[in-house]
């Protein structure tokens, strides 16, 4: 489970090697100034699991998107082989 430590701002120039500590062991440091959060500072290696996260949510998101718009009786699809023959007839007509 994560942990949330709050600091203050002056804790990141006096206190670094603590807040590393609690980034190392994958807790998250709320940095406040006058008592009023302003940043959370999460390490690296968690960093890239969250924008590996976002990037897969932002994928299903928008295959959930294709797939309610494949499913309207209005859409026409293709299959592949469509989609080449009518890339290789605009490439011939412009040959011409």
């Amino acid at each position: 489970m994560l942990n949330a430590n709050v600091r203050p701002a002056r804790d990141l120039r006096n206190n670094y090697a603590d807040i590393v500590r609690s980034l190392n062991q994958h807790d998250h440091v709320i940095i406040t100034n006058n008592g009023v959060g302003e940043a959370v500072v999460i390490g690296i290696k968690d960093y890239a699991k969250y924008e590996e996260y976002l990037h897969r949510r932002f994928i299903f998101e928008e295959l959930q998107k294709t797939k309610a718009k494949a499913s309207d009786p209005d859409v026409v699809l293709y299959d592949a082989v469509d989609v080449f023959a009518g890339i290789e007839k605009k490439l011939d007509e412009r040959s011409s």
